[in-house]
């Protein structure tokens, strides 16, 4: 039976004005606050979204967490097996264009609202897929989109996992269906090697959706590749430390890789193998990144890179670490152990950090540290994480390059 088919497929769900302005544009969501009327109950039930006169605006899927509803079709036409299809085989066909290769065979292949799939997420290792859903509510799709799937990519294994926005508090673990293998099996010991641009990262799909890699960094990898050579790269809140994995692949004079998670760096090891590299001729310091800086400050260590690629939000030993909060404090850190002419790179991934709070928060460290920069490069996702034009939410990521004075 078609997902459009159901009871639920005729029922209407009124807007007020200003969402309906927003969903002509293309907009994908509908907030609590701009439905007229009651929310259709439960999560998940298929609706038609209308203005106030009447006019269809598209089909959806409501939702009780702080979105109200996900727009899949803005002609109201059915959520079946035709439209999946189609969907993915739109989303599938730009990576192989643009990412898919004999040396990368890793990539983000839909990426949720950005490819009219809203709340749904695939990411391919190899010959394994892991889907993410925001939200138990578009579950109801997992049997169209799995079918289309296995149909267009014949996957060893198909692997589902949940990431909640951090403004949703429900308890994925309570969720059905309950993370797990959706189709096929799990790799041989869990992990599988992948490539990006011939560089090899052991991940694990079956514990996504943080797996050991994220390929939105491919393109600052690349545009870093040039710049390895012969420098003393510190690699901050390394996770499984492809950055170092790069550095040293491109000939760095030594790579130090700092993360909190002695289990991460025991991954990274791993990578460093994976590439013919020695782990035991790099640094992998299990130590809190603030406290790393401050070590090397005081000791006079200095470096010719830093990368700091902190998470939104962690805990550590100074409490809650907040990227909006704590950015100019950690910049000004990284800058005091970096040489002059050395290259800081910075990423956030945090949404709701704008590129002008991200910039201001840069400046107000390079303030603090008492030194001046010039910015060399402002990078976003890899081209496997397209944002919308309509959507200004798809533009989470945002990466700087600077040159110090």
């Amino acid at each position: 039976m078609a997902r459009g088919d159901d009871k639920n497929a005729g029922r209407r769900l009124r807007v007020n004005g200003h969402s309906a302005t927003w969903l002509r544009q293309g907009f994908p969501w509908v907030y609590p606050n701009e439905v007229v009327g009651q929310l259709p109950k439960p999560a998940g039930t298929e609706v038609l979204l209308e203005a106030a006169d009447g006019t269809v605006l598209g089909r959806a899927l409501t939702d009780d967490a702080w979105i109200a509803a996900r727009v899949y079709r803005v002609d109201g036409g059915l959520l079946d097996e035709a439209w999946m299809r189609g969907r993915l085989d739109d989303a599938i066909t730009l990576r192989e264009r643009l990412v898919l290769s004999e040396d990368t065979n890793c990539a983000r292949l839909v990426h949720g609202e950005n490819d009219a799939l809203p709340g749904v997420r695939v990411d391919k290792w190899g010959d394994y897929l892991t889907v993410i859903l925001d939200t138990p509510a578009v579950r109801s799709l997992l049997p169209l989109l799995v079918d289309a799937l296995v149909e267009r990519l014949a996957p060893l294994g198909v692997f589902l996992c949940y990431r909640l926005d951090s403004r949703d508090t429900r308890d994925p673990s309570q969720f059905t269906p309950a993370p797990g293998w959706l189709y096929g099996q799990a790799p041989e010991g869990g992990e599988v090697v992948v490539l990006e641009r011939g560089m090899a990262m052991r991940v694990r799909p079956g514990e996504g959706p943080d797996v050991g890699s994220y390929p939105d960094m491919r393109d600052v990898r690349a545009w870093l590749a040039p710049h390895w050579a012969g420098r003393r790269v510190l690699n901050t809140f390394a996770y499984t430390a492809g950055f170092s994995v790069a550095a040293m692949r491109g000939g760095a004079a030594e790579a130090v890789s700092v993360d909190l998670a002695v289990v991460s760096l025991e991954r990274a090891k791993a990578n460093f193998v994976a590439n013919g590299l020695d782990p035991d001729a790099s640094e992998f310091l299990a130590e809190d990144s603030f406290r790393v800086l401050d070590r090397f400050r005081r000791t006079g260590r200095r470096f010719d890179l830093v990368v700091v690629d902190p998470p939104s939000f962690s805990h550590g030993p100074e409490g809650m670490w907040s990227a909006k909060k704590d950015l100019p404090r950690l910049v000004a850190a990284a800058v005091r152990v970096l040489d002059r002419r050395g290259l800081l790179v910075v990423a956030s991934n945090q949404g709701q950090v704008s590129p002008r709070e991200f910039r201001g928060a840069m400046a107000e460290g390079f303030k603090r540290a008492e030194r001046t920069a010039r910015e060399l490069a402002f990078l976003g996702a890899a081209v496997d994480h397209p944002a919308l034009v309509t959507f200004p939410e798809g533009h989470y990521l945002k990466v700087g390059v600077w040159a110090l004075d």
